[in-house]
């Protein structure tokens, strides 16, 4: 018979993120940002990206990301410009700060992530992305029955 885990999965996995949330957030906030705000400038490469793009990718609901776009725009990190061909496309484009503030958060997340793969080892990590993968796939599943 198998040992019952002092906490369920979902405990564990909503843990782990509170921490790093925090974590991130504390990093963010030394650059005058929030998590979000840093996680957006990530998303937004030098490339640009379409407005109608950085919302799935992002996983965040409409309104909170408008209001977090506007944020960022007003602090001089990112600039729109609508598409000349078709007027309802809204290109997102980094500001000189922006691309700065971007690599800074870059370098911090990164740098996080490295440390996790130094200390942690391959064959953890490739079962880590295992049962991650499994979980989300049950949770399709579940999602699909309700």
């Amino acid at each position: 018979m198998s040992e019952k885990p002092d906490f369920l999965y979902d405990h564990v996995v909503r843990h782990a993120w509170h921490r790093i949330s925090r974590m991130y957030n504390h990093m963010a906030a030394e650059q005058d940002l929030t998590m979000s705000m840093g996680f957006i400038l990530l998303a937004i490469g030098k490339e640009g990206i379409l407005s109608t793009q950085l919302g799935p990718k992002m996983g965040m609901e409409p309104t909170s990301l408008s209001r977090t776009l506007k944020l960022i725009e007003e602090r001089g990190l990112i600039y729109r410009v609508v598409d000349e061909i078709d007027k309802r496309k809204v290109h997102l484009y980094l500001t000189e700060e922006g691309i700065v503030k971007r690599k800074i958060i870059r370098n911090f997340v990164v740098g996080f992530n490295e440390r996790i793969f130094t200390e942690i080892s391959p064959r953890k990590m490739k079962t880590f992305y295992e049962v991650a993968e499994k979980v989300d796939a049950m949770i399709e599943e579940e999602m699909k029955r309700s």
